[in-house]
């Protein structure tokens, strides 16, 4: 075992778009787990857009990323020091180790992987962003057989989900991705009935014309992953008893603006009134305890291959950022996870 390991912290909170000199790559002091603890070697760490909010010192449903600390993210790995009965060195397990090549944490705060899936896949398809698609729905969507669901970043771990659940319910599914290899990888790999690639359109009305094309019946379910134009396009085309689940508003985060920044607050009131519309936000902190239930439902079709996955691999710990960068612009195809060399 070495006697130091890396990690990336926040050097200073972005202003605006996020940049290399936000960050700082270091090497440590190798942990010693203490009694109760467990030593963890990182093979895959994951990188999600909630990270960026986490940057900005302001109150949100979670504490703000604190500077000069390890960056927060989910990652897998090998025990490789255990304190802890419950776990063996060689145990491939998943915990909050940070932006790291290694973490020490309490066992309680572990979970086992199952050993016939990839360590990748608690990340994304069996991990956080696979759990708030399913949880989302499950929730709040009130599918029914028949109905049109939107979904945006169709491509993204969250939405490739939501779009592949929905189907099963036997809607109809149309997704919104960034260029035309995406919207092809969301109806050929995960079974989209159409899909309308944002970039082509200039503002919100054109993109409301691409996706009444598509949603000639209007829409039902909108799941939120995005906020910007693509938004703006679906508000008049949302049904009467509609639902929206907001999980995520990317074309945002880093103070972003578009022709949604002069929609009068009056004209959304008025419509959400008009067509008696569900806005519903969307944590899956608020839905931990069905996570075992998530697994047994979603785990034996991700192992048989009917529910498809893609991830998008950067290698190093040392290049997170510029892959962190190119994700909040949708440089990514799938679930964006950094493999730990």
């Amino acid at each position: 075992m070495t006697d130091t390991m890396q990690r990336i912290v926040l050097a200073r909170r972005p202003q605006g778009f996020p940049v290399d000199a936000d960050f700082r790559l270091e090497d440590i002091d190798m942990p010693t787990p203490a009694e109760g603890e467990v030593l963890v070697r990182l093979s895959h760490m994951s990188l999600d857009p909630y990270m960026r909010g986490r940057m900005d010192y302001v109150k949100s449903y979670t504490a703000p990323q604190e500077l000069d600390q390890t960056m927060g993210a989910g990652g897998v790995g090998e025990v490789i020091a255990s304190k802890d009965a419950g776990f063996a060195v060689g145990d491939k397990v998943f915990g909050m180790f940070g932006w790291a090549s290694h973490g020490c944490v309490p066992a309680s705060q572990l979970r086992k992987l199952d050993p016939d899936l990839p360590p990748s896949t608690a990340l994304g398809v069996l991990g956080m962003p696979g759990f708030t698609a399913w949880s989302g729905l499950d929730a709040y969507g009130k599918m029914k057989a028949g109905e049109t669901l939107v979904v945006a970043a169709a491509t993204g771990p969250v939405g490739s989900m939501v779009g592949q659940l929905a189907k099963k319910a036997g809607l109809r599914v149309v997704g919104v991705a960034g260029g035309a290899e995406k919207c092809k990888m969301a109806v050929e790999t995960f079974g989209f009935d159409a899909c309308v690639d944002h970039r082509a359109y200039k503002n919100s009305i054109e993109m409301m014309e691409a996706l009444h094309a598509e949603c000639p019946d209007g829409i039902d379910v909108y799941f939120e992953n995005v906020g910007g134009q693509v938004l703006g396009g679906v508000l008049p085309i949302m049904n009467t008893y509609g639902r929206i689940i907001v999980c995520g508003m990317i074309a945002w985060y880093s103070g972003e603006s578009d022709d949604t920044g002069k929609m009068p607050l009056q004209k959304l009131w008025r419509m959400a009134l008009v067509k008696r519309l569900t806005i519903q936000g969307l944590l899956q902190t608020d839905h931990v305890d069905r996570f075992g239930e998530f697994l047994k439902d979603v785990a034996p079709g991700v192992k048989s291959g009917e529910i498809a996955y893609v991830e998008d691999v950067a290698e190093g710990l040392e290049n997170a950022p510029k892959a962190f960068f190119s994700m909040l612009k949708g440089g990514n195809t799938g679930k964006q996870v950094v493999k730990i060399s």
